[in-house]
């Protein structure tokens, strides 16, 4: 098939870039849709029981549990324009609307957030402000 005006090449080239961009689209869903793993090894014992499991059953707006306790980092806020950004690796980066869980109970007080960076972009998975929010 020739697209009009086009040389066999182009055409080959064109076919090329879609399909690079079809599996970039494909990879990209099924790493973002693949949870990170976190683990407790042991070094969260003297946290309480009560703030351990509710650190284990945070969940997302769409469901998706937040990680576990290994992910959540106890974090500063600020609001900029009705968002909220936090500190991430020394740059404050805005926490998207839908990671943001709004009367949730928060057991330590201070804001929460679960992220992960890959490929140096972060990606905020859920975000529990503190008591003075």
């Amino acid at each position: 098939m020739n697209f009009k005006g086009c040389s066999s090449k182009e055409t080959k080239i064109f076919r090329r870039t879609i399909e690079l961009a079809a599996l970039r689209a494909v990879l990209f869903a099924a790493f973002i849709g693949t949870p990170a793993v976190a683990h407790d090894n042991g070094q969260f014992g003297d946290v309480p029981a009560p703030v351990r499991e509710w650190f284990h059953s945070v969940k997302s707006s769409k469901g998706i549990p937040c990680c576990d306790i290994a992910d959540g980092h106890r974090t500063e806020f600020d609001m900029r324009k009705d968002l909220y950004w936090v500190p991430v690796n020394g740059n404050w980066v805005p926490v998207p609307p839908d990671a943001v869980l709004k009367g949730t109970a928060n057991p330590v007080g201070d804001a929460v957030v679960w992220y992960s960076v890959y490929s140096g972009q972060v990606i905020i998975r859920c975000f529990v402000p503190g008591g003075a929010a």
